[in-house]
């Protein structure tokens, strides 16, 4: 079997895909990938050869300061990521079986899966990324399920006016018929939920048919450096922390070193696409790059980040308490979800500050917190990739 695998965004959007590849590879099929530009060297690494899809999502240093996209800019950057995924998945999806597309944000391949007669599938990676009364649009679990409806009506309205045109128009170029409601389209009737059923259960979804395979996990083996290796060695286990991808300023930094400090604990801190680094020389604080959070988070306190599917269902596998300050899009979502199950605690990106972070840290290190987390850590389910790649399999049998 030939399968298309796309993903489009960052690392949290584009690493799941990747461990579906690999378990696919594994059972003998033939794999293409699309993915951004700046991933296609680490799938090379991998064994892949994969076609550019989108655009770098990594930002510049210093663009958390910048000024947002005017509504031209924006309006031109749709337009542009709309024609490029079209003609991207086109050409990736020549000669293939099946298209599977990761995220919600996936403006082409299901036209193509439609234009080349061949099944396909997106798979989103938070339940709150499908429409429920049970939730409203990238918000925690709760709520008013007639006040949610109508805000994903709201959302829907909202995809038509920024995506409808655009996609409508390349439809056309590849001799497709026009769509009424963009959203919609791009899920399907029957998409799948890539997420942790304990950390993230599935919800109610009206009209839909949801099969949830559990996370899609890269087994990493990477090892740690040897200068964090001496780092954990020489004391008690410290508080990792670190916010991806997210836009961030060095007061941040500044921020959560202190409240760390203050809790009696060392630091670990990822520098991440903000470039956050260490507020003085004192030994107690180590940045580091890019790390297998797979073999770091077994052997830290807690886990303090942003919030995404990827690192909250990683660091629940280890069984490590988290605190999580989530930005946007999912990211409050997984906060609730971990308050609710106890592994946790959270603090709103707005509020964020060293009085404010201390006590949630105290508490998400407090023993009892971390007996649930390891209590949690052996119901995380690390067959998702496996479960999907099932699936696939089905679709084209």
């Amino acid at each position: 079997m030939r399968v298309l695998l796309t993903g489009v965004g960052t690392r949290g959007d584009v690493q799941p895909v990747v461990a579906l590849a690999v378990e696919m590879r594994r059972r003998g099929h033939d794999v293409r990938l699309c993915i951004p530009p700046n991933f296609i060297d680490g799938a090379g690494a991998l064994g892949f050869t994969a076609t550019p899809i989108g655009i770098a999502m990594r930002a510049p240093s210093g663009a958390a300061a910048q000024a947002p996209p005017t509504p031209e800019q924006l309006r031109a950057l749709l337009e542009h990521l709309a024609k490029d995924q079209f003609d991207a998945t086109a050409s990736a999806a020549e000669g293939c079986d099946v298209i599977v597309a990761g995220g919600a944000h996936q403006y082409a391949a299901r036209s193509i899966a439609e234009r080349r007669g061949i099944p396909s599938v997106v798979a989103l990676y938070a339940p709150v990324a499908l429409p429920s009364p049970e939730h409203a649009p990238g918000g925690e679990t709760g709520g008013d399920p007639e006040g949610n409806r109508k805000r994903w009506q709201d959302e829907s309205r909202s995809w038509n006016e920024r995506l409808l045109e655009r996609l409508n128009a390349n439809r056309e170029r590849f001799g497709l018929g026009p769509l009424s409601d963009v959203h919609s389209y791009i899920l399907g009737e029957d998409p799948w939920l890539a997420a942790d059923p304990v950390l993230g259960p599935l919800p109610a979804t009206p009209g839909l048919r949801v099969t949830q395979t559990g996370a899609w996990l890269l087994p990493d083996p990477t090892p740690l450096d040897p200068a964090l290796e001496a780092f954990l060695a020489a004391g008690e286990p410290p508080v990792y922390v670190g916010f991806g991808s997210m836009p961030a300023d060095q007061q941040t930094g500044r921020i959560v070193i202190e409240a760390v400090r203050a809790a009696g604990r060392r630091v670990v801190l990822s520098q991440g696409w903000a470039e956050l680094d260490r507020i003085d020389g004192a030994s107690d604080c180590i940045a580091i790059g890019d790390v297998n959070h797979e073999a770091l988070f077994p052997r830290v306190a807690a886990v303090v980040h942003h919030g995404g599917a990827g690192t909250t269902t990683t660091a629940a596998r280890a069984g490590v308490p988290q605190v999580i300050v989530p930005m946007f899009a999912d990211q409050p979502y997984w906060a609730s979800r971990v308050r609710a199950l106890g592994i946790g605690a959270s603090v709103a990106r707005g509020a964020l500050h060293a009085e404010s972070l201390l006590p949630a840290l105290q508490a998400a290190l407090a023993r009892g917190v971390a007996a649930r987390a390891a209590e949690i850590a052996g119901r995380v389910a690390a067959d998702g990739a496996a479960v999907a790649a099932d699936l696939v399999e089905r679709s084209s049998a």
